[in-house]
């Protein structure tokens, strides 16, 4: 029902000022409403309609992002382009107009490649935001809908559970059990207690408002039914929205490609005052020093680095949210190619999560069999077989009836259709009780509710308080061995009897073997004690109904996920709150166990953090399935794994997950059945809740991660290799073998264009296969250092002999610089192939992969060569144009870096051959 209320949303209207309600907190219930002219069934679609236009979307003002122009004036905010303007500067001073010109103009030039690039990442980093959306339910003309947060207008009534983002400032209609942290507004670090009933004084400081709740607060825990009383600006929180803003912080990558960036601009400038010194003892001029001095400064220093990284992380981010991974953090991009292990959720994550009840066991009988699949209720009970189904009938129909009343979920036809929405289990029920005629409206008219006790993970069972002909009745559900204490009774066909445990238990464990979630259901009378609200403390004395057995079906592509996780070097578990019996039978069929030892439960978990945590190590080691686990438990499993030396990526979607989110290297909610506090917490975000997701995110996070390794090494090892020629030459007592408009030029022309389409290059296949980087690996590794000395040298040296052989065999300096120009864009249109995989070869490597790959190399060179043949522009950079045959000489020369990566990968394959 999402698309209802964001149908709603209304684009470039202009709110009027909200209704002015001073002090709701102050007000009696009854009174809000008539003040907001609102009712307890919700405000109709007219008038949610009306109160739009009128008061315009609930959502606070966003901070934009910087404009287009702002991003292009922020490119000349960069040391080395001081330099390059004053070198600019001096050059017209030299009256070198045509220098000083081309400089500006490379500048220019520059500066728009940065600004499209930054511009772009900007936009498409948004454009990921905007697939998170808080949802939140609503109650409307006597029907509760989900809608976006950003529809809510003054007067709705809004339905809050435990882990969801209160979406506006609301008085508490009633409660049960709620718990609201609102350190946000506070610094009161511990959740407050709601009390719908009170009405305070009109000063009563912010923080002890218990009849309140605000926007931008987190539901801790309970329930929880509100009117709203403001919107947008005009709650609290919008008051201190620019206050509370922050400046979006930089990821770790680029944070350290920064300082890495620094690490290489001091030694460059070292060398770059040694190759001046050795410039100025052979007498080259001091004006022409200096501008090549800065020249290669600038060439050799990759201050672009952290603009072409964003890029590449942001190629990435977009490909990752193609394939349903939401990346909220970049720092998740780096991380997901480090992950060992993964602790995945069960329901919704490896299985579909759409429960199916199958089986109902009713106390002392053999299971009866329901027909029927999914969320549609056409299908039948049938009993077993020698068993009297008349006898039985009004069991299963009392069985039904209490499973309908302790149910939030909902089932009905809307235009025809079977729509459903609330938790899964609810829902299955309430499909298997219409299977036997038992409706849930009708129910509700017979049953009147009064109060209830909702699900909550710690307890792991709800109930529900109803009046049935004056006399109040509870019905409730929730595992065996949370009912079994509460239960006295059991019911059968020979009426109420003593309560049997044991042949319970043996029933129950019989059915989980097969993979099925048991959920056992009571009732009985309520007895009241004194004037005490219905509580836990009212459940005792109660009848034991019978069980349910429901099937969540695997997802098709968990088990391949799993083995590709496998294949990956990544260890997978699943931690569930299932029977370990159910648990197993699951994880056998994933191929995740093959053994009950792999099997630990919660209270094993509980037991063993009682000894120490060498016991807790110890049980998670070997462990792959966590059954019967409490949600604050994830959090111990998590920092086990670590202490074990797993990189640990965790899922998770309740509020009561968050810790563990929090504490994982990568945290990972579920964009479907998560709740807000989950996916805020999270660093990434899955869209489908499916599994595989999961697996394409590590992949996609790890072609990423590939990529900017790939742009480093363009980068660097270009201008290393530009440093070689220059020493060299300068040692040799030759001119300079480039000049500063020609070094720009060659810069402008290659790595501008190339490193953005080297962050385009698609994965190699064997992502997947290979075993997790090391976190604390850096970049700039062993590997890279090897490949970029090679490099360098090699297109140093041959560069360097092409120059001194064209002085030697009659030409002119303009006419060497001018093949030595030529030769080094060929050098880099050419090491661009070597740089798109470290141990692949370039002849394995299909080109057609990368097309803007292609289309770039061919741009650079055409570009080049046109400015050869443009007027004006080939004398500014000394360039003119050269024979067909000496243009295949030089390209046969940048051919030998290409032979030296690849005799280099081949001696990398035989290390590696020799080393396993």
């Amino acid at each position: 029902m999402s698309a209802h209320g964001d149908q709603q949303r209304l684009q470039g209207t202009t709110p009027e000022t909200q209704p002015v309600i001073t002090a709701p907190h102050q007000l009696k219930r009854a009174e809000l409403l008539e003040r907001l002219q609102g009712n307890k069934h919700g405000l109709s679609q007219d008038e949610v309609n009306s109160r739009l236009k009128r008061y315009g979307n609930n959502s606070l003002p966003q901070a934009k992002p910087p404009g287009i122009t702002h991003t292009f004036i922020r490119q000349f905010f960069n040391p080395l382009i001081y330099i390059l303007l004053l070198a600019a500067f001096v050059s017209l001073l030299l009256h070198e107009y045509s220098d000083a010109i081309f400089i500006i103009a490379v500048l220019l030039i520059n500066a728009v490649i940065g600004t499209v690039q930054e511009y772009s990442a900007q936009r498409a980093a948004l454009a990921l935001q905007q697939l998170v959306t808080t949802h939140v339910m609503v109650l409307r003309s006597g029907e509760s809908y989900q809608i976006n947060s950003e529809a809510l207008v003054p007067g709705d009534i809004v339905l809050l559970e435990s882990g969801s983002r209160v979406p506006a400032d609301m008085r508490l209609l009633s409660e049960y059990d709620l718990e609201i942290d609102e350190s946000l507004l506070t610094g009161e670090s511990l959740p407050v207690s709601k009390e719908a009933g009170l009405t305070l004084e009109h000063d009563t400081p912010l923080a002890e408002r218990c009849n309140m709740a605000f926007a931008g607060t987190m539901v801790s825990r309970g329930r929880g039914r509100c009117l709203v009383t403001a919107t947008a600006t005009a709650t609290e929180i919008g008051t201190l929205a620019s206050a509370i803003s922050r400046p979006p912080q930089k990821p770790p990558l680029l944070l350290r490609m920064e300082r890495f960036t620094f690490m290489v601009g001091i030694f460059v400038a070292i060398a770059v005052l040694i190759l001046a010194t050795i410039g100025f003892i052979s007498g080259t001029p001091l004006e022409e020093i200096f501008l090549l001095s800065v020249a290669l400064a600038v060439s050799a220093i990759p201050e672009g680095l952290p603009v072409a990284l964003t890029v590449a992380l942001a190629i990435g981010m977009n490909r990752m949210a193609k394939r349903n991974v939401v990346v909220r953090r970049l720092m998740a991009v780096e991380s997901l190619g480090s992950c060992t292990f993964i602790a995945s959720d069960k329901t919704g994550t490896l299985t579909v999560n759409e429960l199916t009840a199958r089986r109902i066991l009713l106390p002392g009988q053999p299971a009866w069999h329901i027909s029927g699949e999914g969320m549609v209720p056409v299908g039948a009970i049938t009993p077993p077989t020698g068993v009297d189904g008349d006898g039985s009938k009004l069991l299963i129909e009392q069985l039904a009836i209490a499973v309908t009343l302790d149910n939030e979920g909902f089932l009905g036809l809307r235009e025809g259709e079977w729509d459903h929405h609330g938790d899964a289990v609810d829902v299955a029920l309430l499909v298997m009780a219409h299977k036997v005629d038992i409706h849930q409206a009708d129910a509700l008219a017979t049953y009147e509710k009064i109060a209830e006790i909702p699900f909550e993970s710690e307890h792991r069972f709800s109930a529900s308080l109803n009046l049935f002909d004056g006399r109040p009745t509870i019905s409730t559900k929730g595992a065996l061995e949370s009912l079994l204490p509460m239960c006295s009774h059991m019911a059968t066909t020979e009426g109420r009897q003593p309560i049997d445990r044991d042949a319970l238990e043996a029933q129950a464990i019989t059915l989980a073997a097969e993979g099925y979630r048991i959920l056992s259901i009571a009732s009985g009378a309520c007895v009241p004690i004194s004037d005490e609200p219905f509580a836990v403390s009212h459940l005792h004395g109660l009848t034991l109904l019978g069980m349910v057995g429901m099937i969540d079906p695997l997802r098709p592509t968990a088990a391949a996920a799993i083995r590709n996780c496998r294949s990956a070097g990544i260890e997978v578990s699943m931690v569930t709150g299932d029977h370990p019996l159910t648990a197993y039978a699951i994880a056998s069929e994933l191929q995740l166990a093959n053994s009950l030892d792999q099997v630990v439960t919660g209270t094993a978990l509980r037991e063993a953090e009682q000894q120490s945590h060498a016991a807790v190590d110890q049980l998670t080691r070997e462990a792959r399935v966590f059954a019967r686990v409490e949600p604050q438990q994830k959090l111990a499993i998590i920092e086990s794994l670590t202490r074990n030396g797993h990189y640990v990526a965790v899922t998770g979607d309740g509020a009561n997950d968050a810790p563990a989110l929090r504490a994982a290297h990568v945290g990972v909610a579920m964009g479907k059945s998560g709740t807000d506090v989950a996916r805020e917490t999270a660093d990434i975000i899955i869209t489908d809740d499916d599994f595989s997701s999961i697996a394409n995110g590590i992949e996609e996070g790890r072609i990423a991660y590939a990529n900017v390794r790939k742009v480093i090494f363009l980068l660097i090892s270009t201008g290393a290799a530009e440093l070689v020629l220059f020493a060299l030459s300068l040692m040799a007592g030759l001119p300079m073998p480039l000049l500063a408009v020609q070094l720009l030029w060659l810069n402008l022309v290659t790595n501008g264009i190339q490193d953005v389409a080297l962050a385009f290059e698609p994965g190699e296949g064997n992502e997947l296969k290979q075993p997790p980087r090391a976190p604390k690996e850096a970049i700039f590794n062993r590997l890279m250092l090897e490949r970029v000395i090679i490099s360098a040298v090699v297109i140093g040296i041959v560069a360097f002999l092409t120059f001194r052989w064209l002085l030697q065999a009659g030409y002119s300096v303009d006419e060497a610089r001018n093949g030595t120009l030529l030769l080094m864009v060929l050098f880099e249109n050419v090491h661009v192939f070597n740089s798109r995989s470290e141990h692949l070869s370039c002849f394995r490597h299909n080109p057609l992969r990368n097309k803007l790959l292609l289309f770039g190399t061919a741009a650079a060179q055409l570009i080049h060569i046109g400015a050869m043949y443009t007027p004006g522009l080939n004398e500014v950079l000394g360039v003119k144009p050269v024979a067909i045959g000496h243009w295949l000489q030089l390209l046969l020369l940048a051919t030998s870096v290409l032979l030296a990566m690849e005799l280099h990968k081949c001696y990398l394959k035989l290390r590696h051959t020799n080393h396993v």
